[in-house]
């Protein structure tokens, strides 16, 4: 395995988080969804409790549950206390504070562990990433990545970015994306180029404001699907 957890930040969000950066509607949670680079979330195991389907891909599931919490105790203090150095950069109003934003990860981290050993026997963690997934075609109708593309955009080239869209349409139905912008807080230069091949290729490409932001300005996802389906758009 080819992964150093040393390079890895392994922070999650929570369910709510999710449907609320991804728009999701009650029968979107009913959908087969696949969550790309999902990380520590608690996304799976809460909508496992929920009796809901959700298969989460991510190199760092190579690794056990201590190992990943570990990891995390040892580069989450650092990481609150750059939120809290740079307070022009984050808008306080789904996490209330640094503080917050803390213990909301800390929260996540505590569901996902407690449920990841059971979810990786029963198939819903798996050991993966992009650009290349294990997957039939069209083995899921939703697919999500946070906090991945584009965030990266710095890290991953525009090639990557495009072969690891067009690798979940193979996989998904549909693809939503959040957030748009890079770790400087700049649009991702990316967006408009793949968004024009995507459009040349017949899919539909909308960039959709969100109830949830943390990043000042990060409150868009990118929603992509194929034309000929005539999907409804989501309000």
């Amino acid at each position: 395995m080819a992964l150093k957890l040393k390079n890895v930040v392994p922070l999650g969000r929570s369910f709510d988080e999710y449907r609320l950066m991804f728009n999701l509607s009650k029968s979107d949670l009913d959908k087969r969804i696949m969550g790309v680079g999902d990380g520590p979330a608690s996304f799976n195991a809460e909508m496992n409790e929920m009796g809901k389907t959700v298969v989460s891909v991510d190199p760092i599931y190579f690794f056990t549950a201590k190992d990943i919490s570990r990891k995390f105790d040892k580069v989450f203090d650092n990481i609150i206390e750059q939120v809290r150095n740079t307070p022009g950069d984050w808008t306080w109003t789904y996490h209330m504070s640094p503080d917050d934003l803390r213990n909301h990860r800390i929260e996540a981290l505590d569901r996902f562990t407690s449920d990841f050993e059971q979810g990786k026997k029963e198939g819903r963690y798996l050991t993966g990433e992009l650009p290349a997934l294990q997957f039939q075609d069209k083995s899921f109708d939703v697919a999500l990545c946070s906090h991945l593309l584009f965030l990266y955009s710095d890290h991953y080239d525009y090639n990557f970015h495009k072969a690891a869209v067009y690798e979940m349409l193979r996989v998904a139905g549909e693809v939503r994306i959040f957030p748009l912008l890079d770790l400087m807080l700049r649009r991702s230069p990316y967006i408009e180029p793949l968004t024009k091949e995507l459009e040349r290729d017949g899919y539909t490409v909308k960039i959709k404001k969100v109830p949830y932001e943390i990043q000042l300005g990060g409150n868009e996802m990118m929603w992509i699907f194929n034309t000929s389906k005539n999907r409804m758009l989501p309000i």
